[in-house]
């Protein structure tokens, strides 16, 4: 369970890392970026929530 949060972790450092000083000069195409980049942090986030409550269901069983 670690790895994700290390890796969820080091998703959101380069998403500030980008916002801060890798913008595309376009307005658009880097609202896109962004918008594209947060939806996969809600989605790796979801995914996370996922695996854990699978993993607590699969302990009560036992």
């Amino acid at each position: 369970m670690k790895k994700h949060l290390y890796f969820y972790i080091a998703m959101i450092a380069l998403f500030i890392g980008y916002n801060q000083f890798f913008q595309v000069q376009d307005e658009k195409t880097n609202a896109l970026i962004n918008i594209v980049f947060a939806s996969f942090l809600f989605l790796y986030i979801g995914y996370v929530a996922f695996v854990i409550l699978k993993k607590m269901k699969n302990a009560r069983k036992n």
